[in-house]
């Protein structure tokens, strides 16, 4: 089941190859001000199908993360990542996290939302 997905303004949109299990919410600094849910993928599941110069790239701390955000209205849109399930950055399993507030045509309430305490772990 193909999702897709856009900013406010069209000019970024993606699509994930299925529907998550779960999201997560975040309670960084980051993530809590930007609001997102939070849907993890392999880069095989991910497709960017707008291009690629409409999207910015903003990165801080360890600059290990690419932060993606819509470079014409600015709604943070996904993520390039690598897996940090052991507590440290695996570089060869790289994961996107996708913005699921911006799926087209998905219930987004019938997803069971996951907090992580980003505040607390780094």
């Amino acid at each position: 089941m193909t999702i897709k997905a856009s900013c406010h303004c069209k000019a970024t949109t993606f699509e994930v190859s299925q529907a998550p299990q779960t999201v997560t919410q975040c309670t960084c600094s980051f993530c809590s001000k930007r609001g997102s849910l939070w849907a993890y993928y392999t880069p095989s599941q991910f497709k960017l199908t707008s291009p690629p110069e409409n999207v910015s790239v903003y990165k801080w701390g360890s600059k290990t993360v690419k932060h993606g955000f819509c470079a014409i209205c600015g709604c943070g849109t996904f993520t390039e990542t690598p897996d940090w399930s052991t507590g440290k950055p695996d570089f060869d399993n790289p994961k996107i996290s996708v913005n699921s507030r911006l799926f087209d045509d998905f219930d987004l309430d019938k997803v069971e939302v996951v907090i992580i305490d980003g505040k607390n772990l780094w």
